[in-house]
């Protein structure tokens, strides 16, 4: 989607030792971002650890990144629960966001009726551009192509994150769908391959830690130098890579802490990065000149 750029960052979410929210550090990792290149964050994703947030966690997030930073601002809201998503897309509105996220619906597997039931209740609810996101390796549940156009038609879904390879689906979506949908990567190795069949950008990972590298890549493609863009993208697949050897945000706050931004622990039921995983994103960074702290 033109308003939100090309390169979101689905953002961490901070806490400070006791595992209380850290807006203060949720701030600086926000205008980090920013800095280095990221169009629009999505906050309170899975990256954020949702689970783990309260729905006052949440609105308290939202609004003072919305207060710090110059770029869009997306607020996730999807839940396997219709009524609760669209309860918080409301707040989210109210709160002064610029789009919502919603997730499909996890462990309920609902029929194709019941997923474009649920996205019309949750955009009619926010009045704000929504995005889609079909991550079946999280849900248990793969939106297919046929499904995600009848969501495209539904006034108010703006774009898709499309967290598969599927690239016979995506290349039927983008030919399909409205010319105002968007669709986007939610794999950070993709980015550079869906651009190429006509994707608009990447919802990303590993831009917290290689931001500038990764809008480099996609302003050469859109530049037309590809070969630039694909020297980029190379250099940049060890580290995308390891950011998801174990579950993401694991290997992401470690890999932060390694560059010099501490974003706090984790919440259970995700536990702190064994050596193992420290020592191959130490590795992957250090490639990229990127290691200045410790873990």
């Amino acid at each position: 989607m033109q308003q939100w750029g090309r390169l979101i960052t689905a953002m961490a979410t901070p806490f400070d030792q006791d595992g209380k929210l850290n807006i203060k550090g949720a701030v600086a990792l926000a205008q980090k971002l920013v800095q280095e290149g990221t169009t629009a964050l999505v906050l309170a994703g899975t990256t954020g650890e949702s689970p783990t947030l309260t729905d006052e966690e949440k609105l308290e997030l939202f609004v003072s990144v919305k207060e710090a930073v110059p770029v869009p601002i997306i607020a996730n809201v999807g839940t396997n629960n219709t009524e609760k998503s669209a309860a918080l897309a409301e707040k989210a509105k109210k709160a002064g966001m610029d789009g919502v996220m919603a997730v499909v619906p996890y462990y309920n597997k609902p029929s194709r009726a019941g997923l474009v039931a649920h996205f019309e209740a949750i955009a009619q609810a926010a009045q704000l551009p929504v995005m889609v996101y079909n991550v079946p390796g999280r849900t248990g549940s793969n939106m297919d192509a046929d499904t995600i156009l009848r969501v495209a038609d539904i006034p108010g879904i703006a774009a898709l994150k499309e967290a598969t390879g599927e690239f016979d689906k995506i290349s039927y979506v983008l030919r399909e769908a409205p010319q105002s949908f968007s669709v986007y990567t939610g794999e950070d190795a993709l980015t550079l391959p869906v651009l190429a069949i006509g994707a608009y950008g990447v919802v990303s990972v590993a831009a917290h830690v290689a931001g500038k590298q990764m809008r480099a890549m996609i302003d050469h493609y859109i530049a037309g130098r590809v070969e630039e863009a694909r020297k980029l993208h190379l250099a940049l697949t060890p580290i995308y890579k390891s950011l998801f050897v174990t579950t993401n945000p694991i290997p992401l706050k470690a890999a932060l802490k390694l560059t010099g931004f501490d974003a706090g622990p984790l919440r259970l039921p995700l536990v702190e990065a064994d050596e193992a995983v420290v020592a191959l994103l130490r590795k992957d960074l250090e490639e990229l000149g990127k290691t200045e702290g410790t873990v």
